[in-house]
């Protein structure tokens, strides 16, 4: 059985358009911004927290500025589609910090998606060949690379609550 959603009502949502896209914001600054006195507004993010809505607070640092100027985007092909083919790749992927996101998928020829970050085509190629297809019951690897963000945020988008 699925976990019922917690309920949210309307300053649910603002609190959490506010400190999607402003993290930093005291409690006192969220209160007022949204209207409430800082007890109640501190409550209904603990509540928040609570129930695994608002998984946990990070600061976003700008790739470029710090040398990470290639994004590639990878299609992972596993030879055999069980669990413990799957369990292994998901494990060792894990050990690669230069993975920032991995996603099982359907509906295309491959089944995980991979987001990497990486300084360069020369670091991108090492990665490859020294990590990624050298994991067993990898057979097929495809890699897009960025050539530029159009969108790029983290909030996520709360108009269908």
């Amino acid at each position: 059985m699925k976990d019922q959603p917690l309920s949210l009502d309307r300053t649910d949502k603002r609190i959490l358009e506010k400190i999607q896209n402003d993290d930093r914001m005291s409690n006192l600054e969220l209160a007022d911004s949204i209207g409430l006195s800082p007890t109640p507004c501190a409550r209904r993010v603990k509540r928040l927290e609570d129930a695994g809505i608002i998984r946990g607070h990070a600061t976003l640092l700008d790739e470029s500025k710090l040398g990470l100027k290639l994004t590639a985007l990878i299609s992972i092909s596993m030879d055999r589609h069980t669990p413990e083919r799957f369990q292994n790749f998901e494990e060792q992927i894990k050990r690669f910090p230069e993975i920032v996101e991995c996603s099982l998928v359907t509906g295309q020829s491959a089944d995980y998606l991979l987001k990497v970050v990486i300084p360069d085509m020369e670091h991108y190629e090492a990665f490859l060949l020294g990590h990624l297809t050298k994991i067993e019951g990898v057979t097929g690897v495809h890699s897009s690379f960025v050539l530029r963000k159009v969108i790029n945020h983290t909030a996520l988008p709360l108009n269908y609550l």
